[in-house]
């Protein structure tokens, strides 16, 4: 799983992860830019923008030339839009590297933007907001950033709002790429069976064009709170999603690899703590998940479960009682044994394949973090103690963060605030 590194003359980084014997390969594009990149007036950009990169290029005109080109090679291939990075990628066997790489990098250097083609994609993405609209489980974590973060980029959908993508413009996309897809800030991933001389060769070709602009900036969040917060999302729904938890810290921070036992303990797993109470004990609910989600600037640790309407409450109540424990009484030995092992192999089961090594070493790099080897972070998750945990979750859980968000057949969150009490 090694890798290896350079940085062209105008920026651009380049990353080799060679995976001898491995039957394919995965090309990946990241940009560092995303919704947090955005003004108010043009969010969801970044995201229409990916759309916008498969519906024609300079070198493939047509809107069906890409996926059927890419089609025809067997490969599989997307792209993803997140607050602080975009990636494009391609994967698909061996000998088809040369072909996946003129790809993708023709539709990162070389779409058309044609005005037709953005207006008939902003009935896609209305749809697509539409479609989120309806599945609560994916809407509540709007609602969570919204809570946390208000009315700054933090905050703001992804996906934008349907009025302001029905307004967008080709001269928008023209200017956001200008100011966001640089050379100094695109890395291209290339893991599978590959001769790192000849991947890199092969970028180097491929991406001589890219622009050279200086990169535009996105501001800093504004992550503070004062007092607990509870959002209300009315929907009439069977089962109650919903998300508790608290502010944490940004990626950076050393306390995270203590955050992500912590999150194995209440929340991975089948025997976590939280899925023992919830499903084995309680009898409600079919997920329940916990861990910590880290961005460059602020970061967050949460809970998050659908639950039937009528138990709402008790569940609450039950997940308050564990953070309780957790700042009050240390791991058990046998207990935190057990979560190391866990999250140490689903993190290598996580890093099978070329597509998961490419994502894995890509955005270590594009959020400007020092590239390290899974066997470093294996060595950081079991260099974590009980007293550890119980020093993060004595910071973490305190009551002036606590944040809840839900949708349900509820009209007002004033009644759950009482449940966020902590001593």
């Amino acid at each position: 799983m090694k890798f290896k590194k350079k940085v062209l003359q105008n920026g651009l980084r380049m990353i080799a992860v060679p995976m001898a014997d491995n039957p394919t390969v995965t090309v990946l594009v990241l940009v560092e830019t995303g919704s947090k990149y955005e003004p108010k007036e043009k969010n969801g950009i970044s995201h229409f923008l990916e759309h916008m990169c498969f519906k024609g290029t300079a070198n493939r005109p047509n809107t069906s030339d890409l996926s059927k080109e890419l089609d025809t090679l067997g490969c599989e291939f997307n792209a993803f839009t997140g607050q602080e990075f975009t990636g494009y990628y391609a994967k698909g066997k061996v000998a088809d590297f040369p072909k996946l790489i003129d790809i993708i990098s023709d539709l990162y250097l070389n779409p058309l933007l044609k005005e037709d083609e953005i207006e008939k994609e902003k009935g896609v993405i209305v749809d697509e907001i539409n479609m989120y609209d309806d599945m609560p489980m994916q809407k509540v974590h709007e609602v969570w950033t919204n809570l946390l973060y208000g009315d700054q980029s933090a905050g703001w959908p992804i996906t934008g709002l349907r009025d302001v993508v029905r307004g967008m413009s080709r001269k928008d996309f023209v200017a956001y790429r200008k100011a966001h897809y640089v050379a100094s800030a695109t890395t291209v991933i290339v893991s599978g069976n590959i001769d790192t001389i000849k991947a890199f060769k092969e970028i180097t070709k491929r991406f001589k064009g890219i622009a050279l602009s200086k990169k535009g900036r996105k501001k800093k969040t504004r992550d503070m709170q004062q007092a607990p917060q509870v959002a209300v999302r009315h929907k009439e729904t069977d089962q109650t999603h919903f998300i508790l938890g608290v502010r944490s810290f940004p990626i950076y921070d050393k306390r995270n690899s203590a955050l992500s036992v912590l999150g194995g303990v209440l929340g991975s797993g089948m025997s976590s703590r939280l899925f023992r109470k919830i499903r084995d004990e309680m009898g409600v609910g079919y997920y329940v998940r916990a861990g910590n989600s880290a961005s460059t600037d602020s970061g967050y640790f949460a809970i998050s479960a659908g639950v039937s309407n009528d138990r709402l409450e008790e569940v609450l109540r039950a997940v308050m009682a564990e953070l309780e424990n957790l700042k009050n009484n240390l791991v058990p030995a046998e207990e935190l044994s057990k979560v190391k092992e866990h999250l140490v192999g689903m993190m290598y089961l996580g890093l099978e394949s070329s597509d998961d090594l490419a994502e894995y070493y890509g955005v270590q790099e594009i959020l400007h973090r020092e590239n390290e080897l899974p066997q470093a972070k294996e060595k950081r998750i079991r260099a974590v103690t009980a007293a550890d945990v119980q020093k993060v979750a004595r910071t973490i859980f305190i009551e002036k963060n606590l944040n809840l968000a839900l949708i349900g057949p509820f009209e007002k969150g004033e009644a759950f605030l009482p449940i966020l009490a902590l001593k």
